[in-house]
């Protein structure tokens, strides 16, 4: 009777992983949902103080550039110590940030709280981490469809807050908005909770790797140093459109609502299409995935530049955008995985994410910038769609096995 009652008790993993799955999703959704609002702020902002879209540019740029530098930092503690510290000072830091962008009236504190602080916010709540959570605590059979779920729960986020943004922007006004914005970032913290497992461990007769080790080892690999380099493209174009896509809209003659709906669109279609990528991810070669989904970016943003604005084109565009949008997280972080093995995950796919955040850092400095210079974004798209093409042909290189390491020696 005592073997019985002194039997270990299964992990959450083992006994509820849907569980697991529902609180990661609702993470995803609430860290993604405002800093896919930042379009809906950047015309009330700016014409309040009388700034130009490359002051709010700038902000969101530095949201970004952070947002990457610090996310394999916070990869590399939730590796070390689990993620739900991780999580809780990421979501403390992303509410912050929120509520003194509401009341920044100088330039200066504009880019340190929807920069600095929001920025290292979302480094340590969004769903990179969520993703490494569930590599690390899923069943093998759960992880491919757990990372489609994840990113589609960002997806949501995206549909859900930005036309909630417009909306309450016209009715409580801006400042208000982002204060409520805040608040519900808090709502991560009892979320968090059921990602509180402890760290992984090296695997038996897995060689036992240092950071610096494991580091070295990635950057010596040619297949992932091309996988990071096209996720480049992938952060270039999600922060552009989500910074400037609303205020485009308006140049060629439509409503903030149109944007507020076509940032919905892009986030309720991507919900399929990171479903689909996710599914996809175990049954072809991820690195055709990734090199369809770049090529098929390209055309999408030629036929919308080309084509007259209306609100069919743009919710079109959005529909269309919407089913590429975060498609190319699962069969990244997949290959990360397959590569490398899960025990560094989180920091090794926090460098990819470095590159997507630079390339998002480029994207809105870059789309404000020669807005104010050129007088309207037309070379941001066309570059756009020349990095897309390029991202296409890097991934294609890339081979899709798990890095040769020689066993842990035994013990003397």
């Amino acid at each position: 009777m005592s073997a019985v009652t002194d039997a270990p008790r299964p992990s959450l993993a083992a006994r509820a992983p849907w569980l697991i799955v529902l609180c990661g999703c609702l993470i995803a959704m609430l860290s993604f949902g405002p800093r896919a609002s930042s379009g809906i702020f950047l015309l009330p902002m700016t014409s309040e103080y009388g700034w130009g879209r490359d002051t709010f540019g700038l902000a969101i740029a530095i949201q970004n550039l952070l947002w990457g530098v610090g996310t394999p930092f916070a990869g590399a503690i939730a590796d070390r110590f689990g993620v739900m510290r991780v999580l809780w000072v990421g979501a403390v830091l992303y509410g912050a940030g929120l509520v003194l962008m509401a009341y920044s009236s100088t330039p200066g504190l504009l880019h340190m709280s929807a920069g600095v602080l929001v920025g290292f916010g979302l480094s340590g709540c969004s769903f990179n981490i969520v993703l490494a959570a569930f590599g690390k605590m899923l069943p093998e059979k759960w992880r491919p469809l757990s990372f489609g779920a994840g990113t589609a729960a960002g997806s949501f986020g995206q549909f859900l807050f930005p036309p909630l943004a417009a909306g309450l922007n016209t009715t409580i006004g801006w400042h208000e908005t982002l204060t409520i914005f805040g608040l519900a970032m808090l709502l991560i913290l009892p979320f968090s909770l059921a990602l509180a497992g402890a760290p992984t461990a090296a695997k038996a007769g897995e060689r036992q790797q240092s950071i610096g080790a494991a580091l070295g080892e990635a950057f010596r690999h040619p297949s992932y140093v091309l996988l990071v380099l096209g996720f480049f493209t992938c952060g270039f174009q999600l922060a552009f459109v989500t910074t400037h896509l609303p205020a485009y809209l308006i140049d060629r003659g439509l409503s903030i609502t149109v944007g507020g709906w076509t940032l919905a669109v892009i986030g309720l279609a991507n919900m399929v299409g990171s479903l689909g990528s996710g599914w996809l991810s175990s049954r072809m070669p991820r690195r055709y995935l990734l090199a369809a989904i770049y090529f098929a970016r390209g055309l999408a943003i030629i036929a919308f530049i080309l084509l007259p604005a209306t609100p069919v084109t743009a919710i079109g565009f959005g529909i269309v955008l919407g089913l590429l949008w975060l498609s190319t997280v699962p069969p990244t972080s997949g290959l990360v995985m397959l590569m490398f093995g899960t025990r560094y995950l989180a920091m090794l796919y926090g460098f990819a994410f470095f590159s997507h955040q630079v390339g998002g850092f480029l994207g809105v400095w870059l789309g404000g910038l020669l807005y104010e210079r050129l007088g309207s974004y037309d070379f941001v798209w066309w570059l756009s769609v020349a990095l897309s093409f390029a991202s296409a042909a890097i991934n294609l290189p890339i081979v899709e096995k798990p890095v040769v390491r020689s066993p842990q020696p035994a013990a003397p």
